[in-house]
Formats: C-alpha cells, structure tokens, sequence
C-alpha cells in the first residue's frame, strides 16, 4: 500500500439504499440490513425497492467467505482494496480499484467475489493536475462477515496491518499482495519490492518479519520519501517467485519477468 492509497472507510448514508447512479441511468441498489429501505413510500417504485431489497437480505443471509476468498481478501487488503462502512460499523462492504492497465486484474477480482458483488465492474475517469486517468472499481454488498477484517486491517479509521497478519499471510494471499503492490526493483534487478509506505515503520517491519520467518526471504527495509518499503533480496528471487506464480493471476505475471528473459 503506498502512502498516497491509504484509505480511511469512507462516510456516506447510514445504508446502502441510497442508489449509486451508473450508466445509461441504470441503478445499483443494496441495502444494509432488513427494513432499512422501508420508508413509507407508496408508490409503485417504493414497493419494488422494498421487494428488492427482502430478496437482497434473504440471499446475503447464505453468503459464506470461501477459504480461497478469505486468503484472497487478506492480500488485497494489505493492498489496494479497502474497506467501506455506513452504517457506523454494523456491517462493512469491500471495495476495489484498479488502474486501465490493469484492468484484466480487477474482472478476476470480480469474478473471484462474484456471488458478493450485485453490478460488475464500473468505470470512472478522474482529473488530476490536468492530467485524465481511467479507472475501474466495483464494491460487494455490505455485510457482517468483513466486520472481522475491519477490525483487524484499521485502527482509528486508518488502514494497518493485522497483528495476527504471520497466521493469515499465505502464499496465496503473498501473490495478491504482490500483485496490489509489488514488482521488480527495476528491469535489471532481480530484487524485489512492495510499496508499503502507507504503514507505520513498525507495520512494516511486521510484515518483514512473517517474510523472514514464515517465507525464509531475505528482507530488509528501504527508506523512502513517503516512508518505509520492503525490499526482498535478488537471491531470494527464485524462492518468491515460486511461492507466488502459482496464485497470480497470467496478467500480472509480467511482473515476474527476470532481467534475462526481458
């Protein structure tokens, strides 16, 4: 996570029935508990948004994380997904973000929390400095099940890393960390580096630790402007890249290209 992605749960209605607008006028309702969206209204149109929002409640009541998904989580969170409440802490939504250039990686993203997610990906341009990025995000439905998460990932409304995170960092969840936040020194080096300068030094030398001890990677830590950085030695290469390559998803696999194939 780099330092400018740190990202504090955004505030908003206390509930998800306030429609997101999307495209072609297309809605995207959700709501955070039964009954939230009952508001008296009786119009035809209110009746079926509280019809809606029955099904919604009926079918997030059967959602279950896969193991597959909690590992997955654990890696996109130490990245560049984070966590959404409005309801003041009952429940908690995830949210995804990725650049154009990866956008193949963030449809896996989806396709990976699919039976969480209600609209597929959306795109969104954003101005900054005059400059124009393309971005695409999708969020899942807000649930009790990442109330966990948030209480590990964030403390005082700022993202951190678990204290618990050597039981839950497997290489599963290391490779999707990478892919968030990772890559190669530079096209020449064999080193590799995550961005983690969005955590505390003691955060990050947390996350170091469980690389040394739980990975038997040779780490060490890199100052930066923004902060600290974990950098995994050259000779240690070879062992990374065979915990990782199995779970990283073939679009981010350029990112374990050694000098000497590119």
């Amino acid at each position: 996570m780099r330092a400018t992605s740190r990202e504090v749960p955004k505030k908003g209605p206390l509930n998800d029935c306030t429609p997101d607008f999307l495209p072609e006028g297309r809605k995207m309702i959700q709501s955070e508990l039964a009954g939230d969206c009952k508001r008296g209204n009786p119009h035809p149109e209110g009746r079926m948004l509280i019809m809606r929002s029955r099904k919604i409640e009926d079918y997030k009541k059967n959602l279950k994380l896969t193991s597959e998904q909690r590992e997955i989580l654990v890696g996109v969170l130490l990245g560049d997904a984070h966590l959404e409440t409005q309801n003041r802490g009952r429940t908690y939504r995830v949210k995804f973000e990725q650049s154009e250039k990866h956008k193949e990686y963030l449809w896996h993203l989806y396709e990976v929390f699919k039976n969480w997610v209600l609209s597929p990906p959306q795109k969104k341009v954003v101005k900054i400095e005059n400059k124009t990025y393309v971005k695409w995000w999708f969020h899942t439905v807000s649930h009790g099940s990442f109330r966990f998460y948030a209480h590990q990932f964030y403390r005082e409304g700022r993202k951190s890393v678990p204290r618990l995170i050597h039981r839950w960092l497997t290489p599963r969840a290391l490779a999707y960390w990478f892919a968030d936040d990772g890559s190669r020194k530079s096209k020449d080096s064999y080193a590799v580096i995550f961005n983690t300068q969005g955590y505390e030094k003691f955060e990050v030398e947390r996350l170091a630790k469980v690389l040394k001890e739980k990975f038997q990677l040779k780490v060490s830590l890199r100052k930066q402007k923004e902060g600290w950085q974990i950098y995994i030695h050259g000779e240690s290469f070879p062992h990374f890249k065979e915990l990782v390559e199995p779970y990283l998803h073939p679009s981010m696999r350029y990112k374990l290209v050694p000098p000497s194939s590119g």
